[in-house]
């Protein structure tokens, strides 16, 4: 089945490498004794990073599954909705 991320796959791939890598460097940063401010900044770069990862897939989300769906109509619309909504809701609560 395609999802709709399917045509950004590698990038959204890279950018979840990348977000990867910030943590990697956040548990060194903590090894090494750094700052706490410090650390408590990139904290919150890697937090944007991700949510702005979540957006994308988002967006695609609604695009490609939602968008099939409705057109084919049926309780399979409703529930790709519902889902889509369930998913806004955790995303505005992180």
């Amino acid at each position: 089945m395609e999802r709709g991320y399917s045509g950004s796959k590698e990038a959204v791939q890279k950018r979840l490498r990348r977000i990867e890598g910030q943590i990697r460097g956040l548990q060194r940063m903590v090894d090494e004794d750094k700052y706490c401010i410090d650390i408590l900044t990139q904290i919150a770069a890697s937090t944007k990073a991700l949510q702005a990862v979540a957006l994308e897939l988002l967006e695609d989300h609604l695009g490609h599954c939602v968008t099939n769906a409705i057109a084919t109509g049926g309780p399979d619309a409703q529930d790709k909705i519902r889902e889509a909504s369930a998913a806004i809701e955790r995303l505005v609560r992180s």
